[in-house]
This record gives C-alpha cells, structure tokens and sequence, in this order.
C-alpha cells in the first residue's frame, strides 16, 4: 500500500533533516525508521526533493545506504565537503566516518 504525503509527514521529516549537524549524514532508510515509517525510504526521497516549498532545509546531508549521492543534485558534493565530509574512492560518502547515528 503506498503511503500518502501529507504536509505533517514532511515536516517530520524535514524537521529531523534539521537536526542533522554539519559533518554528518544521514540515509533515507534512517530517517524513514525514527519517523515510524520503515518502509518508506522512497517517501523521505520525495519530501526531500520538494523541501524548498517547505523551507530552508541542509538536505543534502541525506545520502543513500550506501552512501551514494542524489542523482540531479549537483552541488551535493561540494556542500558537504564544504562541511569536511569525506568520500571513498568509489565516490560515495564515508559512512564509517560520517554517519550520524541517532540510534
């Protein structure tokens, strides 16, 4: 069953994008997980893409599980080396080193 966006989901979700402090990322998994929607990872994707018409959101500290990038999002990269984020030679974030863990 898909899962309906509505303006509450987003601003769950964007508010714990908020939260994300500079030098840290987060996966669209975790954010879906601490929201109680496991399952929609996809959804956290969808909200992200469209966060301007929310606000002023760091959204590009949310990365895939495996640390790829977003595709389209071009200045990704730089904003978050900017922030002394490092990446592995295959060019995916360093998780090990970077991942923000709010478990």
């Amino acid at each position: 069953m898909e899962k309906v966006l509505d303006d509450d989901l987003a601003y769950r979700i964007l508010s714990l994008v908020g939260e994300v402090p500079a030098g840290k990322v987060v996966t669209y998994g975790q954010i879906a997980k601490l929201i109680g929607e496991e399952n929609h990872s996809r959804l956290v994707g969808k909200v992200l893409s469209n966060a301007s018409s929310y606000g002023d959101f760091p959204c590009h500290r949310v990365v895939n599980h495996n640390g790829r990038l977003a595709p389209g999002f071009e200045r990704q990269e730089a904003l978050l080396k900017s922030e002394g984020v490092t990446f592995r030679e295959n060019g995916h974030v360093d998780l090990k080193k970077h991942q923000w863990n709010l478990d």
